[in-house]
């Protein structure tokens, strides 16, 4: 059973990739239970106790932070996940197709207010409440916002880098730190791994047997929509 944040990431080299959040949903989890659980189960890995060596809540931005191996974003399902170096290529192989931004817009698979978003973070590395200012984007606009960010994320184009806080105007920090985003191509180049294009065929392949490695039981819907998005 992990203890820690390096027990942590040691298990998640080795798997390659995770459900975050404590819920496996069918495929694989790491961390298998959430806050609700943790009482029944005995374990120093206890859920928002802001303890950086034993709260999974702390190490989903230690893994950007500290690491140069591991990505954490909206990635399967909607929602958060972990994979590492090792994996990427193969899950960007598929979810790409070697479709550039642009080409998969022009096609109508992506939205308008995903293509602002885009042109914000494409070439920077930008906060969550910075994309929405630089944007432009009204209250009204929230859900479809909401939307985009979930959709460039799960589609490969966007991640999550790390967090920021607002700064006030004698630049000191305030409030809660929110996300901060930058393109999956520069985040690996930042880390020294350039994104080749894989055979989409061959990559999904081999995700599925290591699903299958990890969870036997894996329903091949599951499955396909966990690789897919």
């Amino acid at each position: 059973m992990i203890t820690n944040f390096e027990e942590f990431c040691a298990t998640l080299k080795q798997a390659g990739f995770s459900m975050g959040g404590g819920n496996a949903k069918g495929i694989y989890a790491a961390i298998p239970y959430d806050w609700k659980e943790q009482s029944a189960i005995e374990t120093p890995v206890k859920w928002h106790t802001g303890d950086p060596e034993t709260d999974p809540w702390e190490w989903r931005m230690r893994v950007l932070e500290e690491r140069d191996d591991i990505a954490y974003a909206k990635l399967f399902f909607r929602s958060s996940g972990f994979i590492t170096d090792a994996w990427y290529p193969y899950f960007y192989a598929v979810r790409r197709n070697g479709e550039t931004f642009d080409e998969a817009y022009d096609e109508g698979t992506l939205s308008q207010t995903a293509r602002r978003i885009y042109e914000i973070v494409e070439g920077n590395e930008v906060a969550f409440h910075e994309i929405k200012q630089i944007g432009g984007f009204g209250k009204e606009e929230n859900a479809a916002f909401e939307r985009a960010i979930v959709e460039l994320q799960m589609r490969m184009f966007i991640t999550m880098s790390g967090r920021a806080q607002k700064i006030n105007k004698l630049g000191e920090g305030y409030g809660w730190s929110s996300t901060v985003f930058m393109t999956v191509e520069e985040f690996w180049e930042k880390r020294g791994l350039i994104l080749q294009d894989l055979n989409p065929v061959e990559s999904y392949e081999r995700i599925v047997q290591q699903v299958l490695r990890l969870n036997p039981d894996a329903a091949k819907r599951k499955i396909d929509k966990f690789i897919k998005g």
